[in-house]
């Protein structure tokens, strides 16, 4: 049976290493993003992948149902979904100086946004059973539990998607459905460039104990191992894709 992969913002950065590796794991993909489907991006992840494209705003509530029926009358039953979409702070600045513009633009794309597409996938999931394993797999951050001052509205919605994930994969988990938090360190991204010169000189300095940037494809493989289903029985599991950076030293 065709197994088809739903990721949000799979056109660029860490979604399109995933989307590259479920492609290759056999998956048909599924791109849901808000941007036009003419853009470079999005002509160019479909013609690569044969990717199938559908246009979704995550600051927007409402059409989530719409784009999964969309997603299934061209594809066929989701069976992996990958919650990776997010936006950063409009601003890294000192949290005493955060404005309530940026905090809520990223609290309703990375938690309101993220939590009812997820809602929407999971119960057309429930209602249709399917033979083939069944996966969410929501990409939070390192910066779920480790804090940055400078981007504080960031690592709340990371915190609260995080939660998110454990409160989907325990009301999914007696539909055998698994669901899991990947947490990606310092990711080579289009929305880690501005930082690339800081964060070279930290990851020379030990920052990071891989001694290297992470790539999207790091992620992809993670995903792509998880939503085969060996780890079907680990649902819920957390899981840094880091290099080491969240590992706790003397």
């Amino acid at each position: 049976m065709t197994r088809v992969a739903l990721i949000t913002g799979g056109q660029q950065g860490i979604g399109l290493g995933i989307a590259r590796a479920l492609h290759a794991a056999g998956f048909r993909i599924a791109i849901c993003a808000d941007h036009p489907v003419d853009s470079p991006e999005v002509q160019a992840v479909c013609k690569e992948l044969g990717a199938e494209y559908f246009t979704h705003d995550l600051n927007t509530l409402g059409g989530e149902a719409e784009v999964v029926s969309a997603v299934e009358n061209t594809l066929g039953p989701i069976t992996c979904y990958v919650s990776n979409a997010g936006v950063p702070a409009l601003v890294r600045d000192d949290m005493l100086e955060m404005r309530a513009e940026s905090f809520d633009h990223v609290l309703s794309v990375n938690l309101r946004g993220a939590f009812f597409l997820a809602q929407a996938v999971a119960r057309r999931m429930l209602a249709v059973p399917s033979d083939p394993y069944r996966s969410l797999h929501f990409i939070t951050s390192v910066s779920a539990a480790m804090a940055s001052v400078e981007r504080a509205e960031y690592c709340m919605s990371k915190a609260a998607a995080a939660m998110m994930s454990q409160l989907y994969a325990a009301r999914l988990a007696g539909a055998g459905i698994g669901v899991f938090d990947i947490r990606p360190g310092i990711i080579d991204t289009a929305m880690t460039a501005a930082v690339k010169e800081a964060y070279d000189a930290k990851i020379a300095d030990g920052l990071v104990p891989a001694g290297r940037w992470g790539q999207p494809a790091d992620v992809g493989q993670v995903v792509a191992a998880l939503a085969g289903g060996a780890f079907a029985y680990a649902t819920g599991t957390v899981i840094p894709v880091d290099g080491g950076l969240s590992v706790q030293q003397l």
